[in-house]
């Protein structure tokens, strides 16, 4: 199955970022959830105001779908700076970098999204920009080439990773503020979808919006989609409102389970308990059985499986849980289990 068909992708596409840009909330008031992170948020933007300052420089990193860009556009709201969005792969060469930071204006901030991304010559000419404010370009080739200094506008780089231990230590150090995202709690994602509805004039009962959290995965571009889809449910096979049954018969159509799995999840799992046993088995493995590559398991699929209890990582290999037998309606062999794990 294709990334961009999954309802419960956590990335988005380009079309699907345009659209959600009406869905974003644009202060920190308005946002929900990751609260130790927007709590701290406040107060450092608001020093940087009292002093006139840019905000340091800020790292976020967790899985996709958790809210960094949006947060990042409301940083910029709140210090009522401009806001310029990449990322790591778009800045192929140091020329490219530099071409960015030059038309930076005062105070403003630059967004770069997987960050863990950038190539080394670009990295490194990033350290002294974020550093010193200034670009040191190399003008000339062999025994002729000299280096000149080139002062910038004092900026904050905001980069947002989904690998955080993927960045170089010289990197990661020279951000003053790093903040985790944690997945969102079902109430959280509750008031979202309920936010969001409003937003779209969709009118949707309580008993609804419980139900589409649990099968949002913990995560707020989730939860929107599926807000989406069962509203057009709702609008040609209801009277537009959303209701509980319209609610499941929606997401029966779509593939998504009450536990928010689809059918690559419930592969994963069914793999590993029919192929190996239930586990330990490599993480290759498991990408070349169902057809997979491993950073898209380890990205995408593993996270929510690990957060929801299904799967383990071990230091022989993935197992499954009992709960995940218990989900897939497969008798539990705990002794197997058992003599898997000590193999």
């Amino acid at each position: 199955m294709e990334l961009e068909e999954r309802i419960t992708a956590a990335s988005a596409g380009e079309q699907e970022e345009l659209a959600e840009f009406t869905l974003r909330p644009q202060s920190l008031a308005d946002y929900i959830g990751q609260k130790k992170a927007t709590e701290n948020l406040k107060i450092f933007i608001e020093a940087a105001r009292m002093r006139g300052e840019p905000l340091d420089h800020v790292l976020f990193y967790g899985p996709p779908g958790l809210g960094k860009t949006t947060l990042a556009g409301i940083i910029a709201n709140e210090l009522g700076v401009d806001l310029r969005i990449t990322s790591g792969p778009a800045i192929e060469r140091a020329g490219d970098l530099a071409a960015i930071l030059t038309n930076l204006n005062e105070n403003d901030v630059l967004f770069i999204d997987e960050i863990h991304r950038l190539n080394r010559q670009v990295e490194e000419v990033l350290y002294s920009a974020m550093e010193d404010f200034a670009l040191d370009i190399v003008i000339g080739k062999g025994p002729s080439a000299r280096s000149i200094r080139l002062d910038i506008a004092k900026f904050t780089l905001i980069g947002a990773t989904t690998r955080a231990g993927s960045l170089s230590a010289p990197l990661r150090d020279r951000f003053g503020v790093s903040c985790k995202f944690e997945m969102y709690t079902t109430e959280e994602l509750m008031k979202i979808i309920k936010r969001s509805a409003g937003l779209l004039n969709v009118e949707v009962e309580d008993v609804s919006l419980r139900e589409m959290a649990k099968r949002s995965r913990g995560t707020p571009r989730v939860a929107n989609r599926i807000l989406k889809r069962v509203r057009d449910f709702s609008q040609v096979k209801g009277d537009g409102t959303i209701d509980l049954p319209i609610t499941e018969q929606a997401l029966q159509a779509l593939g998504v389970d009450p536990m928010g799995l689809e059918s690559l999840d419930r592969e994963i799992l069914r793999t590993i308990i029919e192929r190996f046993k239930g586990g330990p088995v490599g993480i290759d493995t498991i990408a070349a059985s169902i057809g997979e590559e491993r950073v898209t398991i380890e990205d995408v699929y593993e996270p929510y499986l690990i957060q929801a209890g299904f799967l383990h990582r071990t230091q022989k290999g993935r197992v499954v849980s009992e709960q995940a037998y218990r989900h897939l309606g497969i008798a539990f062999d705990d002794q197997q289990m058992k003599i898997s794990i000590e193999e």
